[in-house]
Order: structure tokens, then sequence, then C-alpha cells
């Protein structure tokens, strides 16, 4: 078999890769995570074999040539299955999926484990300084005084330091990059609860998404700052009318972009930076494992195309 997708059932961004697969008329399989405990799978240590079967036929993952790591989420027991057991067996599902994901070693466009290395920002930072980024003067605290003496009269920002989804009451919300009022002493217990990234605000002309697929660079600018509420950050209220256009970026800006996919140990990176009125790139971010699809369907950029390339070099590999 060709190429292994793992996702979810709900993710939509993998819909496009499945379409290109079959336009190649490319042999696949789609692993919606959530429905693994449907399956009779069978790992033999004599013959290395690690087989699912679904009912209908058999995924045997010697036989994949590349994998594709996207939504994956956590197995879902049948309702009848629902007992005080159950969070034992949704344990051992989850085992499950780390035994896969290692048994495919280096067949995926970017192991998961990468993508979880990849995921520190502080981290991010120091490889992106290294490769001659310019990166915003930047904190990360849960100390009062300190986070007082760093926005000392400066305009900052705050972002979480990794998990910007919350479920307060089980409803989620997104924690977007806020600029942050003058801290003053009533805001001792909400800055020591928990660590924060703080940033020197950059004055900006736009946002800029760079998307790399291998060695393949497809960079969008985001106008952010034609709306006050995206100014800060161009996600926040869903504007879909933010304008988006293919951009060329400086030679140099590319490659770095491409070498610290590469210093992360991954084929693909969602890397926002931006431009300053100077006409410097700024390094904020990279999602090792960012939406691109809407930037697809917006610029007619043939991001999945991309992918399914580095899916079948691997592939040849």
């Amino acid at each position: 078999m060709d190429c292994l997708v793992v996702t979810n059932r709900r993710d939509l961004t993998s819909d496009y890769i499945v379409r290109e697969l079959k336009r190649r008329s490319l042999s696949y399989f789609r692993l919606n995570t959530e429905t693994l405990p449907r399956f009779q799978l069978s790992i033999n240590m004599e013959t290395d074999a690690f087989d699912l079967y679904d009912g209908e036929r058999t995924v045997r993952l010697c036989e994949i040539r590349s994998a594709y790591f996207r939504r994956p989420q956590v197995p879902e027991l049948p309702s009848a299955d629902q007992d005080r057991y159950s969070a034992y067996r949704r344990d051992e599902w989850l085992s499950l999926l780390k035994s896969l994901y290692l048994f495919l070693e280096n067949r995926w466009l970017s192991h998961p484990s990468a993508i979880l290395l990849a995921e520190d920002k502080p981290r991010q930072l120091r490889i992106a300084r290294s490769l001659g980024f310019d990166i915003p003067e930047t904190l990360i605290s849960n100390s009062f005084i300190e986070a007082s003496r760093f926005a000392a009269g400066r305009t900052v920002i705050g972002k979480p330091l990794r998990n910007a989804l919350v479920q307060p009451n089980g409803e989620e919300r997104v924690i977007f990059t806020t600029r942050l009022p003058e801290l003053v002493e009533d805001d001792k217990e909400s800055v020591a609860a928990v660590p924060v990234i703080y940033q020197v605000e950059i004055p900006k002309v736009c946002d800029i998404r760079v998307t790399v697929v291998g060695e393949r660079v497809f960079a969008v600018t985001i106008d952010s700052q034609s709306r006050h509420e995206t100014v800060t950050d161009w996600r926040k209220g869903s504007f879909p009318d933010l304008i988006h256009q293919i951009v060329c970026l400086p030679k140099d800006v590319e490659a770095a972009c491409v070498d610290l996919t590469r210093r992360l140990n991954l084929r693909f990176g969602a890397i926002d930076l931006v431009l300053d009125h100077e006409g410097r790139y700024w390094f904020l971010e990279c999602n090792p494992n960012g939406q691109w699809a809407w930037i697809e369907n917006r610029t007619g950029l043939a991001i999945s195309a991309a992918i399914v390339d580095e899916l079948e070099r691997i592939g040849r590999l």
C-alpha cells in the first residue's frame, strides 16, 4: 500500500490529501483513530507483522510506504463498553497507537515524536535566532516581578506557551495573542498561575504564513492590519474576507524557513512571520502540524500536491 493517513473523521484537511492520492491512483488507507477499537489487530513478533482489519480489508503496516500524521483523536469505546474499566481500555488502545507510530519508523512525512518535540516554542526561538531570524524580545515566566520589569514602558503581547485551546465548563475557547495592559498588583495571582510567553510587540505591515513541504516553500501575506480586531492576532474574529496574497520571500528568508523545518526534524512546517515597516522579517513560531487547506482553497497554491509528492518520495527511499 502506498500511503497511510492518520487522522480523524472530521479532519477536512485530510480530504485534500485523499483527493490528491485518488487523482494519482495511489493506494491509501485513512485511519480515523477514534474508530480504532472497532478494528481487529495483530502484532506477530516472529514475522514482524502488524496488521489491522476493519471488517472489509486488511492493512499490513509492513506494506505501507509512507505515512502522514495529521489529527488523530483518542480512540472511542463503543457505548456498550462504558464501565469502570473504560479508562483502562482507552489507555491500552492509546498504547497500541504509539506502537503503530513507532513501527512505521522513518516512513512518516514528519514522525509523531518529532512533531511533539518540535512544538516546544523556546526551542523554536533558539533555532530561529541561530539561523539569522530576527525574533521579538521574549520572556517566558510566571514571575510578576520579572514580567512587570520586562513590560515596563513598552507595548507587550502575551500568548500561551503551548496550548491555545481551553475548555472551561466544557466549552472550547481559543486564547489569542493579546496586547497586554500595564501589569498592576491585582495581576499577581493570575501572572503566577501559569508560565506565559511575553514579547515586545513588533509593529507590522502584515502577517506571513509560510508552509514548508520538504524543500518547497509556499508563502502568503495576510492583511491583518486592515481590521482592528486582527491587528495583534489575525485569527481573532475569523474574518473570511482578510486578503491573502501569494508572495515570494527573499531567498535567505526562504532558505532559513527550510533550514528551521529541517533542524526541527520535520518535513512539514507552518511558520508564522511578520513583516515590519522597515522590511524586516520576524519569526514568531512554527506549527509542526499546522493547518494549510484554507490557504490552498483561497490562493490555489498546490500544497496538497506537494505533500503527496513528498510522500511519494519517501516511499521510494
